[in-house]
């Protein structure tokens, strides 16, 4: 497998991360008030799953310009 399909098997797999993460922040944001302690470590979640998958994109889009 090139490098460019492993990236892109790694971007599905983080891109259903990030999905996930953001539906957690959903639900979350649903129940407020109730486990309102949360909101920092969800958030933090999303946040770096978003990151890392953007990051990865940047490196498709380099590699493929390549």
């Amino acid at each position: 497998m090139s490098d460019v399909d492993a990236l892109k098997t790694e971007i599905k797999k983080l891109s259903a991360k990030a999905m996930q993460a953001k539906m957690d922040l959903h639900d979350l944001s649903e129940e407020l008030p109730i486990n309102w302690q949360q909101i920092l470590d969800v958030a933090q979640r999303a946040h770096e799953a978003f990151e890392t998958l953007e990051s990865k994109r940047a490196e498709l889009n380099s590699l493929s310009a390549a």
